[in-house]
C-alpha cells in the first residue's frame, strides 16, 4: 500500500528545498533532502580577483548572514597575507557579529518558529492574539540592525568592515548610545527566553556530536579551535576531518565529519560551551546539554541575552582610537579561518598568488547540518507512519525549521513528495 503527499511550498525558512520520502508496506524506504536553489558559484566568481574584494563579493552569498561572510573572508585573507589586526578591530568585529546573530535569531524565533508552536500559519496571523510577543521580536531585530549599522556602515552587506580593519570607526558617543540601547533591550531578551521556556517541545532526541568554536577565555565566536565534548580540532586542518560531497538531485553541498553526521548552531554551541555563558544567560540553560533539536529555539533565545550582555561589556571597556585598516606587502599566501555565525560554523579558505585569488572554498553551516536534518526526518517519520498525513507533514516542517536552515547558503523550501 502506498500514498503520495506533495507540498509545493514550505514557508518560514530561508531558501527552497525538496524532500523525497518513499514508504512501502508501512516501512520507510527512502528519505532524501536537497536544495533546489540555483547554484551561485561564488567560489568561482572570486577567482582572479584581488584579495580585498573577497569580503564584499562573498557577503552576497546570503542576505541574512552577509556580515558573517564579510568577517570570515576578511580573517582568512588576513591569515594568508599575515595581517595582524588591532584589539580594537577584534572587539568591533565581535559587536558586528553579535548584532547579526541577534537580528537573525529574533527573525527565526518570532517569524518562522513561534507560529508553529502557537498554532498559526504566520506571525501576521498571530497579531490579533499575540501582538505583544511579535513586538518583542521586532524590538530585538531592531537592536541587531542598529548594532550592524553602527559598526558595519549598514545593516546588510557591510561597507565599513574590510580586510585589516574598518574604513570608518564609530565615535565614543555613538558606542555609549548603543550601550544604553542594549541595556534597555535586555528585558526583551529575557521575555523571549521566558516565552520559549514555556513552549511544549516535542519529545524527540537524536544523538550526534555538537561541533562548535571553542575559546578558553570566552564564549567562542571569532577566534578559537573547534571542539566536540570529547575532542578538539584545528581550524586550518578542516579538510582532514570534514568531507564535502554532492547528491545528483540537489544543488546543495553535504558535509560529514570523519564520515559521520554532526550538528552545528546555537544548540551545539551551548551544549559545548554552557559554562562560558554570562551568569544571567547561564541561569536559563539548565536543560543543556540536550540532544533534542527543538531546543535549538531556546538556545537561540539564550544566545541573544548572552550577546547583549557581552556587547555591553565590550563597549564598557573600549576607548576608540583613530586607526586605518592594516595592510600587507605580501602578494601570495594561503589562509583559512572559521567563525561562528547564526546557524553554526562558517569556513572560508583562500589561496593567493601575484595578488590574485587562485582558490576559494566556503563551507556554510546549513551544508554541515543537512545530513543531520535528513537523519532526523527519517527517525521522526519512522515513528509516525500510522499517523494522519497532515500531522506527519506538520511535524516534519517543525523539525526542519528547528534547525533554522538557510538553503540559499547551502547551494554552492519544501517540496515534499511521498511515494
Amino acid at each position: 500500500m502506498s500514498k503520495i503527499i506533495k507540498i509545493d511550498h514550505l514557508t518560514k525558512i530561508e531558501g527552497h528545498a525538496h524532500l523525497k520520502i518513499k514508504i512501502d508496506d508501512g516501512k520507510l524506504k527512502e528519505c532524501s533532502l536537497g536544495s533546489i536553489e540555483g547554484s551561485r558559484y561564488f567560489e568561482g566568481i572570486v577567482h582572479g580577483r584581488e584579495p580585498k574584494e573577497a569580503p564584499e563579493i562573498t557577503s552576497r552569498i546570503c542576505g541574512i548572514c552577509s556580515n558573517a561572510h564579510t568577517l570570515c573572508a576578511s580573517m582568512a585573507i588576513e591569515n594568508a597575507l599575515n595581517i595582524k589586526v588591532s584589539e580594537q578591530t577584534i572587539k568591533l568585529r565581535n559587536i558586528l557579529n553579535w548584532g547579526e546573530r541577534i537580528r537573525s535569531h529574533a527573525t527565526h524565533l518570532y517569524f518562522m518558529s513561534l507560529p508553529d508552536f502557537l498554532g498559526f500559519e504566520s506571525a501576521l496571523a498571530m497579531l490579533s492574539k499575540h501582538k505583544e510577543k511579535v513586538q518583542v521580536g521586532l524590538n530585538l531585530m531592531k537592536t541587531g540592525n542598529e548594532m550592524m549599522s553602527l559598526i558595519g556602515g549598514r545593516d546588510l552587506h557591510p561597507v565599513s568592515a574590510q580586510v585589516g580593519g574598518f574604513l570608518k570607526l564609530p565615535t565614543q558617543d555613538q558606542l555609549n548610545e548603543l550601550k544604553t540601547k542594549l541595556e534597555a533591550s535586555k528585558k526583551d531578551a529575557i521575555a523571549c527566553i521566558e516565552l520559549f521556556l514555556k513552549l511544549n517541545y516535542p519529545k524527540f532526541e537524536s544523538k550526534r556530536p555538537s561541533f562548535s568554536i571553542y575559546n578558553e577565555n570566552e564564549y567562542g565566536m571569532l577566534i578559537g579551535s573547534i571542539k566536540t565534548l570529547e575532542k578538539q580540532y584545528r581550524v586550518r586542518d578542516y579538510q582532514k576531518y570534514l568531507r564535502e560531497y554532492k547528491e545528483t538531485d540537489s544543488t546543495a553541498n553535504f558535509v560529514v565529519k570523519e564520515g559521520k553526521s554532526y550538528r552545528v548552531g546555537a544548540l551545539a554551541r551551548i551544549n559545548n560551551n554552557k559554562e562560558q555563558l554570562n551568569p544571567l544567560a547561564k541561569k536559563y540553560a539548565k536543560d543543556f546539554p540536550t540532544e533534542n533539536i527543538f531546543y535549538n529555539n531556546l538556545a537561540q533565545a539564550i544566545e541573544m541575552l548572552h550577546g547583549i550582555e557581552e556587547c555591553i561589556k565590550i563597549i564598557s571597556n573600549l576607548k576608540i582610537v583613530p586607526e586605518k585598516p592594516k595592510t600587507s606587502k605580501l602578494t601570495e599566501g594561503h589562509g583559512i579561518d572559521a567563525i561562528e555565525v547564526p546557524r553554526g560554523i562558517l569556513f572560508h579558505e583562500y589561496k593567493i598568488k601575484d595578488n590574485k585569488i587562485t582558490y576559494c572554498n566556503i563551507i556554510t553551516p546549513t551544508a554541515q547540518n543537512l545530513i543531520s536534518i535528513e537523519e532526523d526526518i527519517k527517525k521522526l517519520v519512522s515513528s509516525m507512519l500510522n499517523e494522519p498525513k497532515e500531522k506527519i507533514v506538520n511535524e516534519v516542517e517543525m523539525l526542519i525549521r528547528a534547525y533554522d536552515p538557510c538553503f540559499s547558503c547551502s547551494s554552492h523550501f519544501l517540496d515534499v513528495t511521498w511515494l
